[in-house]
């Protein structure tokens, strides 16, 4: 059928050409100058896979580094490093990948599995913020305590075979192996350069990706150019791309305008409020922002363990009204400017833009209705006395603020409920919410790592969760989630549906947001924006003749 409907595309489009229809138009033609230049409010924080912790440095870095996989633009892992998909054993355990035998480091040395076996065991040793992504390698507690260098679990076969053994069944174990902490270094830079000094010089920060480092002045700019004869074949149009530290969104904006930048938004940046409001409503200027799912959401947390919220039926009620008391539009017009920032979440707890989004408007907790809420509080708590100095807790920070105070007059209107937001320094905030489960509401949100249920659903809310705040505990939730995390796809992405939906009727949470990620871009450039985590990759972008 498909070679059927080809012959057809090309039997119509070749009767137009006879018949005096338009040919097909030429391609664009390029720009000479091939550079893209884009601004970062802050330099990127650690240049080592290992350390890496922030999403503006994978951005720009997963451009100089791979692994063995990386993600399409659809978010699906496909083979970089690798040579194809791992063989699994019938137990669910051990991996065995591949290795492509033509990769090599831009600075010409080749990768082979030792450069695997030493990355992974470096990074782990290290601890870096992601470091605890290896805990399901077997041997990955030896070699984190410092009792072993390296992880009985990942064993070289032959230089381009890899075994890994974990400690438990996760499939979603390949996905890891694309993110920052798997991608692979070279082993003899590193020890000549030093580890304090490898990845701080442009000539030693070597990886595998289509691009190296040219130039670099810390706290101020960075320079990369597509490394000659890259193994992973063409690295696209652009011949320079020019990152530069500007921590004021207005000048990143004068200077985007003036055309010394190709576009904002990379290395996730946020636009000023005023020219986010200046290019959604200016018909001139409307059709270079482009806004995207950016994989974050922000809900409402309630404590399952103590307070007026607590158990999962006895709270139910309360957590509900309090859910639908809340008028989603309404917020985001408040707080989201103009809708560039966030926009009102009724598809579950995990982002739109990412697997195990539940759908549009399906989150029935999310349905405004406060007629019913007010019915429904008042039958749960008649005289008041459940929620009686019931306060919502958030980190300092001016957005967190803004919702308190928005969520706090609907509650008012909408319940007739007094409830008062409480401000604590950040450090205190996560401590208390995190580790003890103190506040009986709060403010809670989460940025997708990686797009798999399994990076929220054992994050935030198995049993034991150790980013939760909630003391949410649902056997039927925590089984599902299990079975998920050691399922392939087929049986793994229904399951992890029936724990989002578990949620949704426990109104385990309340929904308010989901985050958008804005690309300012000039109408000269090509395949720049991204998706729900990451920005296009630069082997994709090209300058058009303007």
């Amino acid at each position: 059928m498909r070679t059927s409907g080809l012959i057809l595309v090309a039997a119509v489009l070749l009767s137009a050409c006879q018949q005096g229809g338009n040919p097909a138009p030429s391609p664009e033609p390029p720009a000479s100058d091939q550079t893209l230049s884009f601004p970062i409010a802050q330099d990127v924080a650690d240049l080592d896979p290992a350390l890496i912790s922030t999403g503006a440095d994978v951005d720009i870095l997963r451009n100089v580094f791979s692994g063995l996989y990386r993600f399409d633009a659809n978010l699906h892992e496909v083979p970089d490093l690798a040579a194809g998909q791992p063989t699994i054993s019938g137990d669910g355990l051990t991996y065995t990948f591949h290795l492509r035998n033509d990769a090599r480091f831009s600075n010409g040395d080749p990768i082979t599995a030792a450069d695997f076996i030493y990355s992974w065991n470096r990074t782990v040793a290290k601890q870096g913020d992601y470091a605890g992504l290896f805990d399901i390698v077997a041997g990955y507690g030896d070699v984190a305590s410092g009792k072993s260098s390296q992880m009985s679990g990942v064993v070289k076969v032959d230089d381009y075979t890899l075994n890994v053994t974990l400690v438990k069944r996760a499939g979603y174990f390949t996905v890891l192996t694309s993110l920052p902490p798997f991608w692979v270094v070279d082993q003899k830079v590193i020890t000549a350069a030093g580890e304090a000094l490898w990845f701080t010089r442009p000539d030693t920060l070597v990886g595998s990706g289509p691009f190296h480092m040219t130039a670099r002045k810390a706290g101020q700019s960075m320079d990369f150019e597509p490394v000659a004869g890259w193994f992973g074949g063409k690295t696209g149009s652009l011949t320079h791309v020019h990152v530069e530290v500007v921590a004021d969104a207005s000048a990143q904006i004068a200077q985007y305008e003036a055309g010394v930048f190709t576009l904002i938004g990379y290395g996730r940046q946020p636009l000023s409020p005023d020219a986010a409001t200046r290019y959604t409503t200016d018909p001139k200027l409307k059709s270079q922002l482009t806004l995207v799912p950016a994989g974050t959401s922000f809900w409402v947390g309630f404590n399952f363990r103590a307070g007026p919220f607590a158990g999962i039926d006895a709270g139910r009620p309360g957590r509900h009204a309090f859910a639908t008391a809340i008028d989603r539009q309404a917020l985001a017009a408040a707080v989201c400017n103009q809708k560039t920032t966030c926009l009102a979440a009724a598809g579950g707890v995990i982002s739109k833009g990412l697997t195990g989004y539940l759908g549009d408007g399906v989150d029935r907790n999310a349905k405004f209705d406060a007629l019913k809420a007010k019915a429904e509080y008042q039958a749960w708590d008649p005289n008041g006395s459940r929620v009686k100095g019931l306060t919502y807790t958030y980190d300092t920070n001016p957005f967190n603020k803004a919702v308190c105070e928005n969520l706090a007059a609907q509650w008012k209107k909408n319940l007739g409920v007094t409830v008062g937001c409480t401000e604590m320094d950040r450090v205190t905030f996560f401590e208390e919410r995190n580790g003890s489960c103190a506040y009986p509401m709060f403010r809670q949100s989460w940025t997708a790592d990686y797009d798999h249920p399994q990076n929220w659903f054992d994050y935030l809310f198995v049993t034991g969760a150790t980013s939760s705040g909630s003391c949410y505990g649902n056997p039927s939730f925590d089984e599902a989630v299990a079975r998920a995390d050691g399922s392939p796809p087929a049986i793994a992405d229904p399951t992890y549906r029936v724990a989002g939906f578990t949620l949704v009727t426990d109104a385990a949470y309340g929904g308010l947001l989901y985050g958008v990620q804005q690309y300012l871009v000039h109408s000269y450039v090509r395949g720049a924006g991204g998706n729900a985590v990451y920005d296009n990759p630069w082997t994709g972008v090209r300058i058009v003749k303007h």
